[in-house]
């Protein structure tokens, strides 16, 4: 993958990360221009998830003879056992350690169907949220892969039209049938189509290298992010982010001899799953004993660093090459695929 888009995929995690450190530390209340701007747009992070998400799953099959079903069950080996584990670490956190999470309720059929990524209604009344609530994105991706998985059945060339058909379809199509298509109809789900598109553009060569009209589309994306109303959001935060994305990629030869990027975006995943549980024990303590917001959310910042980390090489890689070796019957590489990785 290409260092620039991991060091884009670290970026954007840590932005979520601010946004909720904005809502848990402080109920979403600025304290000035700079906690405003997260509060306001930290939630981009995710669009430009789905959109790299696109862009990796279509430049990861590119040229390769994958059969549907083998694709989809990657995905699950690549996504699920992290997902699942930090699933129940939350609800074992809300039973027996409830004030750390106040706001949070725990029944057991939702955690259930928060498993088997089922959009339902949170028992704690604020919407449809997994037990996980940063895992509504993935609720998501789980509908991506699925389309997907079907386009592979075609010829590279007519798969982002396959796929926008289907995604059409899909949420478009599916009226009446309650909180399935208010959740699915949301515009967010064609972020994805994008990436796919930068994908094709990319593999033509039509994203060259290059300095000044990158950094001009940089400038441009970021302030039509700040400028521009979240509704509708591909536009608003969809299409900025994917210039985005092509800009970095424009801007690769900047990137590919940094290993820390690579790292960051590699760990960007674990720091998306495990961001909320760790900034609601500092949220706690920091209450609790009257410790400075800030200093608190630095030591949160150099916890979730270090974990996400432990979290990618010992849980990630760890069971993506278990799971990979167990069902092909070879050993497996130790690198994982790449995935983009997650309302704010």
């Amino acid at each position: 993958m290409l260092i620039s888009v991991q060091a884009l995929r670290a970026v954007a995690a840590w932005t979520v990360v601010c946004h909720h450190f904005m809502q848990i530390f402080f109920d979403f209340k600025a304290r000035g221009p700079v906690g405003q701007m997260f509060i306001d747009k930290g939630a981009v992070g995710v669009d430009i998830f789905f959109v790299i998400s696109g862009l990796v799953i279509f430049l990861s099959t590119e040229g390769k003879s994958l059969p549907p079903a083998r694709f989809l069950l990657y995905r699950l080996f690549r996504i699920v056992p992290a997902y699942w584990l930090y699933t129940v670490l939350m609800a074992l956190v809300v039973v027996f350690a409830q004030p750390v999470l106040p706001d949070q309720t725990v029944d057991w059929s939702h955690v259930l169907l928060s498993l088997l990524f089922i959009p339902t209604q949170n028992p704690g009344g604020y919407g449809i949220y997994p037990t996980l609530n940063v895992g509504w994105t993935l609720n998501y991706e789980m509908l991506f892969y699925v389309l997907f998985a079907w386009a592979l059945l075609f010829r590279l060339q007519v798969r982002l039209l396959i796929v926008a058909a289907l995604l059409f379809a899909v949420c478009q199509a599916w009226t009446g049938y309650g909180w399935i298509s208010e959740f699915y109809r949301s515009d967010i789900v064609y972020e994805f189509l994008l990436g796919i598109a930068i994908g094709m553009i990319y593999r033509r060569g039509w994203i060259k290298p290059g300095v000044w009209l990158p950094l001009l589309g940089i400038g441009g994306a970021l302030l039509a992010i700040y400028n521009l109303a979240p509704q509708p959001r591909f536009l608003a935060w969809g299409v900025p982010g994917a210039v985005l994305v092509m800009a970095c990629m424009a801007l690769e030869r900047f990137f590919e001899n940094t290993r820390l990027f690579k790292v960051l975006g590699d760990c960007s995943y674990s720091v998306y799953l495990m961001h909320v549980l760790v900034l609601s024990v500092g949220g706690f303590v920091a209450q609790r004993y009257g410790v400075n917001p800030y200093v608190m959310f630095a030591v949160c910042v150099v916890t979730i660093g270090v974990a996400s980390w432990a979290s990618y090489e010992y849980v990630e890689k760890c069971s993506y090459r278990w799971l990979k070796e167990w069902n092909d019957g070879e050993p497996a590489s130790n690198a994982v695929p790449a995935l983009s990785r997650q309302k704010y």
